[in-house]
């Protein structure tokens, strides 16, 4: 006999090794970002994040004003020690050094031990869920960003980013609910420094839930944002915010989403109080 029981899903904002984070990964180990969080991640049955950086050495820098690019030894202890299971790469940075060092991020992500969602050699790849099971659970991940830069969406023939089409993600959530009994979504998306939605973000959170999924998560505007429940088993967290991300103000006080989701879909959620000390994130009051 198959036992369900409720599980708790955590889920953070953008996570990069860019900047001065990939220099400090490489001096004191990939461990140093998670010493404060991993704990409280790790105990969760399921984490996801979003990986707002490529995982390379190769590739040359795009002309864009930001680019991140970080070591491959950053991410085992995503994994090994903060318990990360899934993470997006549809965002506008995951593409900065070009389509092989995307897929580097790809496979880098995997050989973690970690599913990647939101990117992939082509669209249909880069739409295709991540399925993880816990506690007697399916729960499908699907990534997408509405923050494109030139050349960063996948095509039929060429490596990118899942883009935010609505036809797209109601065929996705529709396909990925057939086979699992939650559906995540997330979102690059909405406004910098902005929490609250836009209209274009309540049209693409409408379209998840329309489809079926029960969560949808976002992240772009590096502030963390209102959580709303659109229905009794739903859950929208608009904008997640910064969480291993160099930061200072506003940017630097975000949090981890827990959600309780069990077969019919959430059944409460809270907001752990994050203070992001430089770019590293600490409990909040420790």
């Amino acid at each position: 006999m198959l036992r369900v029981r409720p599980l708790t899903l955590d889920a953070v904002g953008d996570v990069t090794f860019g900047e001065q984070v990939g220099p400090a990964v490489e001096e004191h180990g990939g461990a140093y970002p998670w010493t404060g969080v991993a704990g409280t991640l790790r105990a969760a049955d399921i984490t996801v994040g979003n990986l707002e950086t490529s995982i390379s050495t190769r590739g040359t820098a795009l002309a864009k004003q930001y680019t991140f690019r970080g070591p491959p030894q950053a991410l085992p202890a995503m994994s090994r020690l903060a318990g990360f299971d899934v993470l997006t790469l549809a965002n506008n940075h995951a593409g900065d050094y070009g389509p092989e060092a995307l897929m580097d991020t790809v496979r880098f992500v995997r050989a973690a031990g970690i599913k990647p969602i939101g990117a992939g050699a082509n669209d249909l790849l880069a739409r295709r869920p991540a399925v993880v099971e816990a506690g007697g659970l399916r729960i499908a991940f699907l990534g997408y960003s509405d923050v494109n830069p030139p050349g960063f969406p996948a095509t039929r023939w060429t490596p990118g980013t899942a883009r935010a089409d609505t036809d797209a993600i109601t065929a996705d959530v529709r396909a990925a609910r057939s086979r699992a009994d939650v559906v995540v979504c997330f979102f690059h998306w909405g406004v910098e420094l902005q929490p609250d939605p836009d209209s274009r973000q309540r049209q693409l959170a409408d379209t998840c839930l329309d489809a079926g999924a029960q969560v949808v998560l976002g992240a772009h505007p590096h502030v963390l944002g209102p959580v709303t429940r659109p229905g009794r088993r739903t859950l929208v967290a608009w904008t997640l915010g910064n969480f291993v991300f160099p930061s200072s103000g506003d940017p630097a006080r975000t949090a981890i989403l827990e959600v309780r989701l069990d077969a019919a879909g959430v059944r409460g959620y809270r907001l752990v109080p994050v203070h992001i000390d430089g770019f590293r994130p600490v409990l909040a009051g420790r």
